[in-house]
């Protein structure tokens, strides 16, 4: 075994006599180590899983890409012609149309209003139905000739509708009066959906596009906006710049990182400060062996005087107080990274952190580590521990063997 390494590990141990007060701080370095780069790498599988979580309720609710006309109170009026267009343009897996109006819509127990989306039976492209939690997500019509509705968790409540339950819904054009009433039309709940995000579950109700079209008085040909997916999310911007310079004024073309632009920015700005504020505990942490190798030094001072008068070298001297740091340094991330794991599990398996799902759009905190994170903290945390046992080895490696043989004399 190479010397100083020999010498370093057995300082590290603690095996002489007059280690116990070494022992104490070297824990307590070791422990600030840990709680740093556990802090550090569970904050950041924390604001991994929000991120995930939330594109994943965004991307399954919203369509990748929209077409539009520039007023919303125009429709377009040849759909079918629009629909071929789009699918035509590379990166594009289907389009749809759908017709989007704001209604009154009422049950047994209360009126509210909302948005009224119709789509294509069977051609939705969102992922609704899997947010569903009640029912079915069934636009069709039933035994008694209805059609169905699917409305959020939300607004189900608030207007005291139940499965199977009759709705009906007025369409609004203008101020209702004697000479302007409002069209209506009857459904049945046939499913309830619950995202966690409000705007979603409050504000919307999906049924059968045909219904809806003779609801807002549309032709067949017309409606309210294409929705378009991409083949490969990653593709959603590339493909909308194609679409963008592909179509002309009046329509206007929005992708979903626009159209939630809050929500994503809201998810950025938690990816990009979070790390930094938890990162600063493992600075803390690392400088904090500045202290705890300098007491180090001055505890083992004549052993330094006795090693140089036996011919070891200011760089071997230095080298056994650098790895002191290490050792320290790479003790304190390996239990770091313990504490990491057994939270993930702990997390994941018994949701022992739970939030606002108003607030948060979840009710419990997700967690998702990712590999690369465990290399960046355990590499950084490594990095600053050895660079503060610098300057104490440097001091050790400096001192005078004559004057430290005489110490305390």
């Amino acid at each position: 075994m190479n010397f100083t390494w020999y010498i370093a590990r057995r300082y590290f141990k603690g095996s002489n006599r007059d280690s116990g007060f070494l022992s104490f701080i070297k824990i307590m370095a070791i422990i600030g180590v840990a709680v740093g780069s556990a802090g550090l790498l569970i904050s950041l599988a924390i604001v991994h899983g929000f991120k995930s979580s939330i594109n994943e309720k965004i991307l399954g609710f919203a369509p990748h890409i929209t077409v539009q006309p520039f007023l919303a109170s125009e429709p377009i009026q040849r759909s079918d012609t629009l629909q071929t267009y789009l699918a035509g343009f590379e990166g594009v897996e289907q389009v749809e149309p759908v017709i989007l109006g704001d209604v009154m819509i009422q049950s047994a127990g209360d009126i509210s209003g909302t948005v009224l989306k119709g789509i294509t039976p069977g051609g939705d492209l969102t992922q609704l139905h899997t947010y569903i939690i009640e029912g079915e997500y069934n636009v069709e019509r039933n035994e008694d000739g209805l059609p169905g509705i699917v409305l959020g968790h939300s607004l189900a409540q608030e207007i005291g509708a139940v499965l199977g339950s009759r709705v009906t819904v007025f369409a609004l054009d203008g101020l209702p009066s004697p000479l302007n009433t409002p069209e209506i039309r009857q459904y049945y709940l046939s499913g309830i959906y619950q995202t966690g995000i409000d705007r979603f579950d409050d504000n919307f109700a999906v049924a059968d596009i045909s219904t809806v079209r003779t609801l807002f008085g549309l032709g067949t040909r017309q409606a309210s906006m294409m929705e378009i997916n991409a083949s490969n999310i990653s593709d959603i911007r590339p493909v909308y710049a194609t679409i963008r310079d592909g179509t002309q004024f009046p329509l206007v073309t929005e992708n979903v990182y626009q159209t939630y632009r809050n929500i994503f920015a809201w998810i950025d700005l938690q990816e990009e400060t979070i790390p930094l504020v938890i990162g600063v505990m493992v600075i803390v942490a690392a400088f904090n062996l500045i202290g705890t190798i300098l007491m180090m030094v001055l505890v083992r001072v004549r052993d330094i005087g006795i090693l140089k008068t036996m011919g070891a070298k200011s760089r071997a001297i230095r080298k056994i107080f650098l790895l002191e740091g290490f050792f320290v340094a790479v003790t304190g991330l390996v239990i770091g990274i313990g504490i990491s794991l057994f939270f993930y599990f702990i997390q994941t398996t018994y949701n022992i952190i739970p939030l606002s799902e108003e607030n948060y759009y979840m009710s419990t905190a997700p967690v998702e580590p990712h590999l690369i994170d465990f290399f960046i903290v355990g590499a950084l945390t490594i990095l600053l521990c050895t660079l503060a046992s610098w300057l104490p080895a440097r001091i050790a490696a400096k001192t005078d063997p004559v004057q430290v043989l005489s110490f305390g004399k």
